[in-house]
């Protein structure tokens, strides 16, 4: 049987997983990541992955590839424009050095695009010719898959869907542009909107949650209030699922998939958010791209990025 080892590079942690064929994770670590030192980082994932395989009684000689998700846009497959969040050099060869130190086959794909692989391979689109995988935390990102393969773009960028305009000279977006769906619709955002509204109104069972420290309010606070029937909560989730819907609806407008999967934390919300969200599609979506089509929270939780850098290779091996 062969092996694959998925790699989910982070920030700040890194996790690490040992896959077989089937998309079963049979062990998996982490370390801790050096934003500071990219062949440092690279040396103590290769370290950890060779203890990882020696617990299971594995050989190295059995991995057949290595995925890697990298937090930032990727060309090739194999050079990475710019790692967000890390001190690391620009238009780095990775798949070449990471090579270098494991000796084995490597593939290196954008963190989302990676996750919307392994919801497509072995997750909630599974079966599905074509999918797009939105990843709502701190930001939006997205992942699309048409006919079995990732749009990746010309230089890497292919699935930045949290920069979809929604609004001509609207709020800021990290970015630097203005009006962005991520400015509106990420949790980041959401938290931002529910502070600004508390500030003027707190007379809610939001603000009794959070004993008046808007400071420490997170997203899950205002589904857990609005899921008990508050009405300041229940005001935030239309606002939210309103400008998803908007930003969603472009996205089915023009790629027509099949299924749309919703990842990241902002999925934890459930059926209140998606039930609202599935209704205001309505709004903003051709009647056409709404037949035959689904959308559904992830199935991989926090195993989507192991699983899908070793689905990076797995899709490759069945081409």
């Amino acid at each position: 049987m062969h092996y694959y080892i998925g790699i989910d590079l982070g920030g700040t942690n890194t996790k690490i997983g040992i896959l077989d064929s089937q998309g079963n994770v049979i062990a998996s670590g982490g370390i801790k990541t050096d934003a500071n030192n990219m062949i440092r980082t690279l040396e103590m994932i290769w370290e950890e992955s060779k203890n990882l395989l020696k617990k299971s009684n594995l050989k190295e000689e059995v991995v057949k590839g290595v995925g890697i998700g990298i937090p930032g846009p990727v060309v090739n497959k194999s050079i990475v424009t710019f790692f967000s969040n890390f001190n690391w050099d620009r238009n780095v060869n990775l798949k070449r050095e990471f090579e270098k130190i494991s000796k084995i086959e490597t593939i290196i794909e954008n963190d989302v695009n990676v996750i919307a692989q392994g919801e497509a391979i072995f997750g909630a689109a599974k079966n599905k010719k074509s999918s797009i995988t939105v990843a709502i935390g701190t930001g939006i990102g997205g992942g699309i898959i048409i006919d079995g393969n990732l749009v990746s773009g010309n230089t890497g960028v292919g699935g930045e869907i949290g920069h979809i305009k929604l609004e001509k000279n609207g709020k800021l977006c990290g970015c630097g542009q203005r009006g962005c769906f991520e400015a509106y619709a990420s949790a980041k955002s959401l938290i931002k909107e529910a502070q600004n509204r508390l500030t003027l109104n707190k007379n809610n069972m939001l603000y009794d949650e959070i004993n008046g420290n808007i400071n420490v309010l997170e997203a899950k606070h205002i589904f857990d209030c609005a899921k008990k029937g508050d009405k300041f909560s229940l005001d935030l989730v239309d606002y939210e699922s309103d400008y998803l819907a908007m930003g969603i609806g472009s996205l089915l407008n023009i790629i027509n998939p099949e299924i749309l999967v919703i990842s990241g934390g902002i999925s934890l919300a459930g059926d209140i958010l998606l039930n609202s969200v599935r209704e205001k599609l309505k709004l903003y979506t051709m009647p056409p791209a709404l037949e035959n089509f689904e959308i559904v929270l992830g199935k991989l939780g926090n195993e989507a990025g192991v699983k899908g850098a070793a689905a990076l290779f797995y899709q490759k091996d069945q081409q």
